[in-house]
């Protein structure tokens, strides 16, 4: 009889069990989301159960932040893809389905009675000889601007072509890599601001240089203004009334209450006068600017923009570069923001303000249109991820080639490494090149091509040296990827599989997995 030192509804999974329930969990996690992966991937459709609302996407991101898991190896590989995420922005779906695979290939090792530590040693050989497989074919165009512009444009047309953007790649490419190039060498995708308007179709999107506020130009301002001198304020602007909690004011008569408003009155204009002498010809507030101010304001030519939402205010500052004010009396002190235009213009149904010629010429607002709400989301989500990479690329130069073309490299180079290695590790290392093989195999599969063929085909020809064969989707035969121009960013690609290879190793050394009795409530 085995003695029961739990509590009662905790439970524990011994050896077997838990490395099967954790094996299952990640491996019906990465099955999930390799049908999004390529450029023949397909959309989810995630429903939300509490709001009903509707997200059509095939972000591996955003659908493994959506699914509800209770199995623990699964959620180790919703967090690599959240990683992925905020380190690369792209290459979410690639991490979880690698790591997926590695566990496959481990599963059917430990059947073989292999000892997990022994598969690890193998895995880490292996993917040590892949990295430096990965590194040794990567290149480098940094100091040649047109052909660094090139990788740029191409890179963004393989994040894109995978993305419900596809059909436009080349329209967005030419966006994002614009977007980007402003940045001068920053990974602050703060100073790129996305507007979603629904209407239109998606190649009604345009870059816009310079920054756009949601907002409209308060009634009694000018609608444009020439070399605006901007103060970014957070202030109560509603007329300084006696604000002490619970306090009356007795008055003996009706004049009485004309001197008290008279006087909440002239406080208020002592304010607005305190703003006005900073030489200003532009007030934007972060809150609610009423009717007496503003005409005082407007009195004086000065634009106001009010209750402009927090991060609007956040960004502006840091695009005009001015500082968020709150107190006036001392003119000396507050940075005032600078831009050459602040106009009206109108997108769709909505009138917005757009500030052109910015003191961090950096700045620039991408408008996308859209047929439906979820077509914007979508896009704008396939457009973070395209600036994102692109973004790091400007950091780290590096680039090497995608359709599986890097994949089948590192392969190659783990199964000639896995011959002269001793002992089962060796095993295990040819495993790591199998699972490697998976990713074209698994592109293949999306497009509804002989993947098995494909794949042999592709074995062979960087067996012969053609070290650019790639999976060619449009044809479904193996092709130059350099003449197609399938680049990836470097960085993603190791990233991939550094992130896919640790968490796989994490899952492979569980042995057991302890579950916590639910907290009861307690009876009021």
């Amino acid at each position: 009889m085995s003695m029961q030192i739990f509590s009662d509804h905790a439970t524990e999974e011994k050896a077997e069990n838990a490395r099967l329930s954790s094996f299952i969990g990640a491996l019906a996690l990465g099955d999930l989301v390799k049908s999004t992966l390529g450029p023949k991937g397909m959309n989810k459709i995630l429903q939300s159960a509490s709001t009903g609302e509707i997200q059509v996407t095939n972000d591996g991101a955003t659908i493994l932040k959506s699914v509800q898991l209770d199995n623990p190896a699964a959620k180790i590989l919703v967090n690599i893809s959240k990683v992925q995420d905020d380190e690369v922005g792209d290459g979410t779906t690639s991490v979880c389905v690698l790591a997926a695979e590695l566990l496959r290939e481990a599963e059917k090792l430990i059947a073989m009675k292999i000892h997990p530590q022994t598969i690890i040693e193998g895995y880490r050989i292996a993917s040590a000889v892949a990295l430096a497989a990965l590194e040794k074919a990567a290149v480098d165009h940094a100091g040649d601007k047109e052909k660094f512009r090139q990788d740029l444009w191409n890179i963004a047309r393989t994040t894109l072509s995978s993305k419900v953007l596809a059909q436009d790649k080349g329209y967005f490419a030419d966006l994002a890599v614009d977007a980007v190039l402003r940045l001068k060498g920053s990974t602050d995708l703060e100073h790129i601001k996305i507007i979603k308007k629904v209407g239109g179709k998606l190649t009604d999107s345009y870059l816009d240089e310079g920054f756009i506020l949601e907002k409209t130009i308060a009634v009694n301002s000018p609608k444009r203004l020439e070399n605006a001198k901007i103060m970014i304020a957070n202030t109560s602007m509603d007329t300084d009334k006696i604000k002490i909690f619970g306090a009356q004011v007795k008055v003996d008569g009706t004049g009485k209450l004309a001197e008290l408003e008279q006087a909440e009155r002239e406080k208020m204009k002592a304010k607005v006068d305190a703003i006005a002498s900073h030489g200003i010809n532009c007030f934007v507030n972060r809150q609610l600017v009423y009717n007496y101010p503003e005409s005082l304001l407007a009195e004086k030519g000065i634009m106001v923009i009010e209750h402009a939402d927090f991060e609007g205010v956040e960004r502006l500052s840091l695009v005009t570069g001015g500082e968020i004010a709150s107190t006036f009396d001392r003119p000396d002190l507050i940075k005032l923001g600078e831009c050459e235009l602040i106009e009206e213009v109108i997108i769709g149904e909505d009138k917005l303000i757009k500030f052109s010629g910015v003191a961090a010429g950096e700045a620039c607002t991408v408008v996308l249109r859209g047929s439906t709400s979820q077509m914007v989301d979508e896009a704008e989500r396939s457009l973070h991820d395209a600036l994102s990479v692109l973004s790091q690329t400007v950091k780290e130069t590096r680039t090497v080639l995608g359709g599986g073309c890097s994949e089948m490299l590192m392969s190659c180079a783990v199964d000639e490494e896995a011959r002269k290695v001793k002992g089962k590790k060796a095993i295990a290392a040819e495993a790591f090149g199998k699972a490697l093989r998976q990713m074209p195999t698994i592109l293949a599969d999306n497009a509804g091509y002989d993947s098995s063929d494909l794949v042999a085909k592709l074995r062979a020809a960087h067996y012969e040296g053609q070290a650019d064969a790639g999976l060619d989707m449009n044809q479904g035969t193996i092709g130059s990827m350099v003449e197609l121009g399938v680049t990836e960013s470097y960085k993603l690609k190791r990233q991939v599989v550094l992130s896919a290879s640790e968490a796989a190793e994490m899952i492979i050394r569980v042995d057991d997995i302890l579950r916590a009795a639910p907290r009861k409530r307690e009876a009021v």
